[in-house]
């Protein structure tokens, strides 16, 4: 039986990035807009990427077999 290439989900390669030690990770939600509102400190505590809860990485790693 023939071999099929895995195809990573495009959906979860915009979203998330492995690291080294394929630790699934993602942006901080609510950052896109209404931001005059927010207090400085909550915005900069958005800043960068944390990691995925340890219960979705798994189901994270699948969609992204190459990454």
């Amino acid at each position: 039986m023939p071999k099929v290439k895995v195809k990573s989900n495009s959906g979860a390669k915009k979203r998330f990035k492995l690291s080294a030690t394929k630790k699934a990770m993602h942006g901080k939600a609510g950052k896109r807009h209404l931001l005059t509102g927010k207090p400085t400190g909550r915005k900069k505590s958005l800043r960068g990427t944390e990691a995925v809860a340890k219960a979705d990485t798994k189901r994270v790693q699948r969609l992204l077999p190459y990454a």
